[in-house]
């Protein structure tokens, strides 16, 4: 199955927590979009592996992703070595995506910034065509995605460019509450994490609201890029 846009998150809840809004705007415009999960999140500190297994399926439903698999790279302790790098080409290369989406280069979470340059590397590597994979009995052809961006998390990154995602908050908001184990809930006994305080749930939208507000609408994500940004004409930019 070809899809438009493939989106790479180190941890499941990554991708709806940088970018779910952009994917639901691009979704309601028609495009197909995938999520790979590299890791099953197993050392996060609230939750299960297991859980977290239902709660990304639950979130992929409410985002409207067409597919969501997961690689099952070691939490924590996954490397950008070939190993890694065949399963990551192997994704890319079966479902073709134009648009390569991947973590932030450079965040709190020291798998974000290996996530981020395993999936940059394999997205070059996937377009050489002497390197052989084989998926599912079958021989892939050689497939380099045209755009290769990255969207941020922890650190507020300057972004290269912004999405306005106004009208696309609700989607996100409740594709990331759907990680339950994850999240600031006041009648939890589990452990207090960064990201289960109340705090971090109210960022979700100040965040995007002050990336709205820069670039004169109500919410936007920003992405970062690995080449100059070009537009046919000095108007294309809103």
């Amino acid at each position: 199955m070809k899809l438009d846009i493939l989106v790479f998150g180190s941890h499941p809840d990554d991708v709806e927590l940088s970018c779910g809004a952009t994917l639901a705007k691009e979704i309601s415009l028609g495009k197909k979009v995938g999520i790979v999960d590299l890791t099953r999140g197993e050392l996060g500190t609230r939750g299960t592996a297991d859980i977290r297994d239902g709660e990304a399926a639950d979130a992929a439903k409410i985002l409207g992703i067409t597919i969501r698999e997961n690689l099952r790279f070691r939490d924590a302790f996954f490397t950008n070595d070939e190993a890694h790098q065949l399963e990551v080409i192997k994704m890319i290369r079966k479902y073709q995506p134009e648009i390569v989406i991947a973590n932030a280069v450079d965040d709190r979470h020291i798998d974000h910034g290996k996530g981020s340059k395993l999936v940059s590397d394999a997205c070059f590597l996937s377009g050489l065509r002497r390197i052989e994979t084989v998926l599912e009995d079958e021989n892939q052809e050689a497939w380099r995605p045209k755009l290769v961006y990255h969207y941020i998390q922890w650190k507020n990154l300057e972004p290269d460019f912004v999405v306005d995602v106004t009208g696309f908050m609700d989607i996100k908001v409740a594709s990331l509450m759907a990680y339950k184990s994850q999240f600031y809930d006041p009648d939890s006994n589990e452990p207090v994490t960064p990201i289960a305080t109340k705090n971090f749930k109210d960022s979700i939208l100040y965040r995007a609201a002050d990336l709205g507000r820069l670039i004169n609408t109500e919410y936007a994500e920003g992405f970062t890029v690995e080449r100059y940004l070009a537009v046919n004409s000095l108007g294309d930019l809103i």
